[in-house]
């Protein structure tokens, strides 16, 4: 096995898919940024949601708006629902896995907010009820997804934003997300400091 070929073939499959995201995704990232900064500015917050490395992306993006990303500014009001252990096991032993991040959505969200949904499949459960949660309580939704969308892009209203990666392996479909998150933050900065 020659590792370096290996490694090389990671390189062009992610140079080739970000070439594709280039050509579909900013007009819908765009329409995300105008989202939360709408939100932001009208004293609403962010909910992020997503399980595994997309919960360690919804982790990421909040503090990136709490703390700030890449320049000085107030903090932004942003809660990641995947970080709290002691509600996700209560939750999780109450009601089941699935109400994990709904029961958050329901107990925090307002008309206005916005919950930033990230999965993969498209068919994560618990990110599908969030968004259930988010929709009933007239909250904007931007959803991450890949493999087509799944249920969750079948399931979004013409108000809410899909941000729909262009593959079908996970790991493409993750550092696309990390993309997509920075740029969320990078325009929101953006128009609430100016362009750098």
């Amino acid at each position: 096995m020659d590792l370096s070929a290996r490694i090389s073939a990671h390189f062009r499959d992610a140079i080739a898919l970000f070439e594709q995201s280039q050509d579909v995704l900013p007009a819908p990232t765009a329409a995300a940024v105008d989202a939360c900064f709408h939100t932001l500015t009208n004293n609403g917050k962010i909910l992020a949601c997503g399980n595994g490395g997309s919960a360690a992306d919804a982790q990421h993006f909040v503090a990136e708006l709490v703390g700030r990303f890449e320049r000085e500014r107030l903090p932004l009001a942003a809660i990641a629902l995947n970080t709290d252990t002691s509600i996700l096991t209560a939750v999780g032993n109450d009601f089941g896995y699935d109400r994990v991040f709904s029961q958050q959505v329901n107990a925090l969200g307002q008309p206005g907010d916005v919950l930033l949904a990230i999965s993969t499949s498209g068919n994560s459960t618990n990110v599908i009820q969030a968004i259930e949660a988010a929709q009933s309580r007239e909250m904007h939704v931007i959803a991450l997804t890949g493999k087509g969308g799944g249920q969750i892009g079948a399931m979004l209203a013409e108000t809410d934003v899909h941000l729909c990666v262009p593959h079908d392996r996970t790991l493409r479909i993750q550092e696309v997300h990390i993309l997509l998150l920075h740029a969320i933050c990078d325009g929101i900065d953006a128009q609430l400091l100016g362009d750098m």
